[in-house]
């Protein structure tokens, strides 16, 4: 049975995101690019992606962001149930912390190429 593509949801307007991208080429990873804005990750996505960050919702969000602070969520994030919480995720790809990296055996939010090269085996 064939593993599940990469999945690498990114922002072009993010520095963070076009880094990602190019040690992605530069090291020959293949991966399927969906802009994280325009086509957030999907319930199921979300829920494979937080089991890989061990129940952690606060983890999936971009608590950085503009929409995250104009929403309040670190507020009202600890009320949230986690269907609550995806829901709003798959809702709204501003809020999804990014780059956003769906593996058949790992799951990355963030750029942190230590961890990428090791989830890589590069």
């Amino acid at each position: 049975m064939p593993s599940l593509p990469v999945t690498v949801y990114l922002y072009s307007g993010c520095s963070t995101c076009r880094e990602a991208g190019k040690w992605l080429r530069e090291n020959n990873v293949a991966f399927v690019e969906k802009p994280i804005r325009e086509t957030p990750p999907t319930l199921d996505e979300l829920k494979r992606m937080l089991a890989f960050q061990n129940g952690n919702l606060r983890r999936l969000f971009n608590s950085s962001g503009l929409e995250y602070r104009a929403l309040k969520l670190s507020e009202k994030l600890p009320a949230m149930n986690e269907t609550e919480a995806l829901t709003l995720l798959s809702g709204n790809g501003r809020l999804v912390k990014r780059p956003f990296v769906l593996g058949a055996k790992f799951g990355l939010v963030g750029f942190d190429q230590p961890a990428w090269a090791a989830a890589f085996n590069k």
